[in-house]
């Protein structure tokens, strides 16, 4: 049995809808383009791989979490920082050895 959609009661309601559901594309873009970009960095061979990568990624996660966006705050962007830094010194020792 299929759920019936139910008609808002007033104006706001609808607004709230509709800006609900803008919010939710952008965040849904834009957690989807961190990802990418973070496999990207983790699948990496090499420390240069990952390096040309990473700007990008931090930009990415500094505007989101700006914007309080997909669920970045400050600290969750920079808990995934330190992760990538901790990533990249992995790299640069398994590329050395």
């Amino acid at each position: 049995m299929a759920a019936k959609k139910m008609v808002p009661p007033n104006k706001s309601c609808l607004k709230r809808l509709r800006q609900a559901e803008k919010a939710n594309a952008a965040n849904r873009s834009t957690r989807s383009a961190i990802r990418t970009s973070l496999g990207i960095v983790r699948k990496a061979q090499t420390k240069e791989e990952a390096l040309k990568e990473v700007p990008k990624l931090f930009s990415m996660m500094d505007k989101a979490a700006a914007k309080s966006r997909a669920g970045f705050s400050k600290n969750r962007a920079s808990n995934y920082k330190a992760k990538v830094g901790h990533l990249l010194n992995k790299l640069a020792v398994s590329h050395k050895a």
